[in-house]
């Protein structure tokens, strides 16, 4: 059952109570996958009914709650721009890092977001390598054909991958994508044995990433690096391993601060 604690911290903070009630809200939702009735966010806040229905009503109004045709209440559409805006700073903020992954490994870096169903690129440094990888910034791919994909997923229950891909379907990037549940499932597995996640030849043939999560993320985020399967060999992997998450970890580090007055 999700926690009736509240997720700020408007007593401790000086906050504005009622503000800071309508964001956990927001964020019950979303964890909730969206859409929720009244009593389920009674349920796992605390608040009391009539609190509730006062602060969606106000949401409702600004268009960043709609009351649905069954009187449950979603996410509204002006959250759309809001999210866009911030994704896009948010890989401002990872572009040093990113470089300094550039500098560290010499392959191109880069910095995803799962984003609904898919994995989107929010940020990219370019190897100086004349032979490089390249993904467009905004770029949405399927997540069981990519490193970070796999990162991102790493931890979310098996049932939950399962209807992801059952929505999304498997289809094959290259010979080497998987392409059925169980072996993704497989592949998850190794993710958190062995810390990082690899993409073998799977999203484009000839090509290796290794990605890792950035912990304890505002959103779930991963970074990578991705360059050519001769130089991101099984020796340079382990040199590129800890750099990956020495800077996921600093990264984390930086977006904790952001939020902080």
């Amino acid at each position: 059952m999700p926690s009736a604690e509240p997720k700020t911290a408007a007593a401790n903070s000086g906050g504005v109570q009622s503000l800071e009630r309508a964001f956990d809200l927001l964020e019950r939702m979303a964890d909730a996958g969206g859409e929720v009735g009244l009593s389920e966010l009674s349920g796992s806040s605390g608040l009391p009914l009539p609190t509730i229905h006062r602060l969606m009503r106000t949401l409702v109004a600004c268009g960043y709650v709609r009351q649905q045709p069954n009187r449950r209440y979603a996410l509204g559409p002006r959250l759309i721009r809001l999210g866009e805006s911030a994704s896009r700073l948010l890989g401002t903020w990872a572009r040093p890092y990113l470089a300094r992954l550039v500098e560290a490994t010499g392959e191109t870096a880069n910095m995803a977001l799962l984003d609904g169903d898919e994995v989107v690129y929010v940020a990219q440094v370019p190897s100086r390598h004349s032979m490089r990888m390249f993904t467009e910034v905004g770029r949405r791919v399927l997540p069981h054909t990519t490193g970070v994909g796999k990162a991102l997923l790493a931890d979310t229950p098996a049932d939950e991958v399962r209807a992801l891909l059952a929505r999304t379907g498997m289809p094959a990037a290259t010979q080497k994508t998987i392409t059925t549940p169980d072996a993704f499932l497989e592949a998850l597995q190794q993710v958190r044995e062995l810390g990082y996640a690899v993409d073998d030849n799977e999203q484009e043939m000839g090509v290796r990433c290794l990605a890792v999560a950035v912990p304890d993320s505002p959103t779930a985020a991963a970074i990578s690096i991705s360059g050519p399967a001769g130089r991101v060999t099984d020796e340079a992997t382990r040199e590129i391993v800890p750099i990956l998450k020495e800077v996921a970890a600093e990264l984390s580090t930086a977006l904790a601060s952001t939020g902080s007055a």
